[in-house]
């Protein structure tokens, strides 16, 4: 495989129709949402954080076990009131051969600190149900993190992506992990809940993320999104 050297024009998606969505989900889907995660290269994003308190002691955990060890989940452990700004880059790995897309990885980072936000592989997915998700993996050692979103239209036209499984082969979020004897380990998290909402409003493309446990919300991510003015 190869890196695709494009800056721009680049995104999480190849097509809106991967999502599969019905003709009337498409026409109602905002062309702003649609163009995001087309050319999600395009944009610049700030984002806000709010903890849950109770389980702010989580996210300390994470920090310091993890996060700064592998670069991944490197999430604010303060509330950030005031949007800080995160770099935004999509890397598409390309068939040699075909030119096709084998692989879109997002990277996002705080800009201040050059500290890794997120680091995933994006894509869409078909689950035993016949419902077409979007599928974002996170590498974690000697496996990944996996969450798996069923898209759903609402009625001002935003894109609800949420993870609402009850069992192994649903939406949801899964552990994937490789044990000394090299055996693969699957664990679904039914308690744990992810519910992404991306919508437009007067020209102003905003996205809310909301992380729940045991019905508790956990933290919640707030993004303002804006296009390049010098993209058309």
């Amino acid at each position: 495989m190869v890196i695709d050297n494009q800056k721009i024009n680049k995104g999480l998606i190849e097509s809106i129709d991967q999502l599969n969505l019905s003709a009337k989900e498409l026409n109602a889907l905002s062309q702003d949402v649609i163009d995001f995660y087309l050319n999600t290269s395009n944009y610049d994003l700030r984002l806000k954080a709010k903890w849950n308190p109770f389980f702010k002691v989580f996210g300390i955990l994470i920090t310091k076990i993890f996060s700064k060890r592998i670069e991944q989940l490197n999430v604010p452990i303060q509330n950030v009131e005031d949007s800080s700004g995160l770099t935004n880059e999509i890397i598409k790995l390309l068939d040699s051969k075909t030119n096709e897309v084998r692989r879109t990885i997002w990277l996002r980072a705080f800009k201040s600190t050059g500290q890794v936000v997120y680091s995933g592989v994006y894509e869409t997915c078909i689950i035993p149900s016949g419902t077409t998700c979007i599928k974002a993996i996170f590498p974690l050692p000697n496996g990944n993190a996996t969450v798996i979103l069923k898209p759903k239209i609402g009625k001002n036209g935003e894109l609800i992506l949420i993870s609402e499984g009850q069992k192994i082969g649903d939406s949801g979020f899964y552990f994937l992990l490789k044990d000394s004897k090299g055996q693969l380990w699957t664990k679904f998290i039914k308690s744990f809940k992810d519910k992404l909402v991306v919508r437009s409003e007067n020209d102003r493309i905003t996205a809310t993320q909301t992380l729940t446990l045991w019905n508790l919300r956990v933290l919640q991510f707030e993004y303002d999104i804006q296009k390049f003015r010098n993209v058309k």
